[in-house]
C-alpha cells in the first residue's frame, strides 16, 4: 500500500523507534525513581507524625491536587540545569511519586499492626520489621494498582511533545510535518501515523499487564517475597 510505503521508509521507521526508545528509557527511570521516593514519602506519612511526616503529607497533597502538565511546564522552563528531557523526567518523577506514595500508604494500612509486635518479639527492630516483613507484603498487595500507575506514567510521557522534547509522540508529530515535503499527504497518512502511535503504546502496556497477570496467577511474587 502506497500510504505505508510513504510513511515507513527506513529513515522514518528509525526516527519513530528512536522516539519510542526515549519514551521507554524515561519511563523506566521515572518509575524506578518514583517507587523509591514514593515509598519514602509513604513511610514518612504513615509512621512519622511530626515535621517530616507533615512535610510528606503536604508534598503528596500538593502534587496530587495539581495537573502534571503544570509541573512539566514549571520544570522545563524554570529550572536552569540539565536538558529539557531531564527536566521533563524530573517533573514526571515528582508528580508520579506523590501518586505512588498514596498507593504504598494504602498497602501499608492494609497490613495488620500486630505484625510489628510479632516481629519485635522475634528480635526485629522497627526498620527490620518494615524491610523484611511489612514492605514485602505491602508491595505484593499493591501490584495491580502499581502496575496501573506505571502504565499511566508511560502514557504521560506524551505530554513532553508539547515542549519540543523528542520522545515517541513528538517524533510522530514531527514526521507528519515532514511528510508533505516528500509526498502528498492524505487523511489516510494521518490515520496510519496515529494508529501506529496507539498500537505501540498498546503493545507496550498490554505486555506489561500480561506479565503481571501471569505472575499473579502463578504466585511468582509470593515465591519471591517468601524466599
Amino acid at each position: 500500500m502506497q500510504v505505508l510505503a510513504d510513511i515507513f521508509t527506513a529513515d522514518n521507521t528509525r526516527f519513530l523507534f528512536a522516539g519510542l526508545a526515549v519514551t521507554l528509557i524515561v519511563s523506566v527511570v521515572t518509575v524506578l525513581a518514583s517507587i523509591l521516593f514514593g515509598t519514602a514519602l509513604a513511610l514518612l506519612r504513615s509512621y512519622e507524625k511530626y515535621v517530616f511526616g507533615k512535610l510528606a503529607s503536604v508534598y503528596i497533597e500538593v502534587f496530587r491536587s495539581t495537573p502534571l502538565l503544570l509541573w512539566i511546564l514549571v520544570c522545563v522552563f524554570m529550572l536552569p540545569l540539565g536538558t529539557a528531557l531531564g527536566r521533563g523526567a524530573l517533573a514526571l518523577t515528582l508528580y508520579t511519586s506523590s501518586v505512588i506514595a498514596e498507593i504504598v500508604r494504602g498497602g501499608l494500612n492494609s497490613i495488620d499492626k500486630g505484625q510489628f509486635e510479632a516481629a519485635r518479639s522475634q528480635g526485629f527492630n522497627f526498620v527490620q520489621a518494615l524491610w523484611y516483613i511489612v514492605l514485602p507484603q505491602c508491595f505484593r498487595r499493591i501490584i495491580p494498582s502499581l502496575m496501573s500507575q506505571i502504565i499511566t506514567t508511560i502514557k504521560d510521557t506524551s505530554f513532553f511533545a508539547q515542549f519540543g522534547i523528542a520522545e515517541f509522540f513528538f517524533n510522530a508529530k514531527t514526521l507528519m510535518g515532514i511528510l508533505p515535503q516528500k509526498t502528498t499527504i492524505t487523511t489516510a497518512h494521518i490515520f496510519v501515523i496515529f494508529g501506529f502511535i496507539a498500537l505501540m503504546y498498546f503493545i507496550v502496556n498490554f505486555a506489561l499487564s500480561l506479565i503481571v497477570r501471569r505472575c499473579s496467577r502463578g504466585g511468582g511474587e509470593y515465591q519471591f517475597y517468601r524466599e
